[in-house]
């Protein structure tokens, strides 16, 4: 089980905080977790789409000046490299952010609630859950870890400058997993990591999945 802090009242389908270190493989967790009939959502990807907003736009410019603007929109190598060595600035960066995405959040919930038939579960990956103290809003929260040696091979061909960005963050994946009530292992197939999932809905969302 994970840390002390009190979880939200518990929701059906339950609330799923997912998280894990770079290249533990949470996008295809994720993936599989749709697959098996819950609703899912990524962080990342709204912050993506936050990013476009002519208003978050502004936002980020008056904060960080025009340099990280082009042609009236956020650049995000920009702004990584405005962010990168600053701490003040990161967190700048998160006080405009994260309160918009929660937002996001808290509508995307509300229309899967509102499906017929409902999902399984309710899933949202947030790389930086603990970090970021958002884990107490969900009613459950799952870390995926794998094997250090795993990881490297599997972001070998990524951004090392990304990279070594993400791996600066406070807490380590053993960190999140002794946090998380949950933990799933993904060191060998797409195929046991989708068996390792079923069996974790089984247990947090125990009613029929899709065929």
């Amino acid at each position: 089980m994970g840390g002390a802090r009190p979880h939200a009242p518990p929701s059906e389908p339950p609330f799923v905080g997912l998280t894990g270190g770079l290249g533990a493989g949470k996008s295809t967790a994720l993936e599989l977790l749709r697959e098996l009939g819950a609703a899912t959502l990524s962080s990342d990807a709204v912050v993506h789409e936050l990013l476009e907003r002519a208003d978050v736009a502004r936002s980020v410019a008056e904060r960080f000046g025009p340099g990280v603007l082009r042609e009236g929109r956020v650049d995000r190598a920009a702004l990584a490299a405005r962010v990168f060595h600053d701490p003040a600035a990161r967190r700048q960066l998160e006080e405009l952010l994260w309160p918009l995405v929660g937002e996001e959040i808290a509508a995307w919930r509300a229309r899967a609630l509102a499906a017929v038939p409902p999902p399984r579960a309710l899933v949202v990956e947030v790389p930086l859950l603990f970090e970021a103290g958002l884990d107490t809003a969900f009613d459950t929260t799952v870390a995926i870890v794998t094997d250090d040696a795993v990881r490297r091979a599997r972001i070998a061909d990524r951004d090392q400058v990304a990279l070594a960005e993400r791996e600066r963050q406070p807490l380590t994946q053993e960190e999140k997993a002794a946090r998380a009530d949950h933990v799933v292992r993904n060191d060998g197939s797409r195929e046991a990591l989708r068996d390792e999932l079923s069996a974790l809905l089984a247990k947090i969302a125990p009613w029929p999945a899709p065929r």
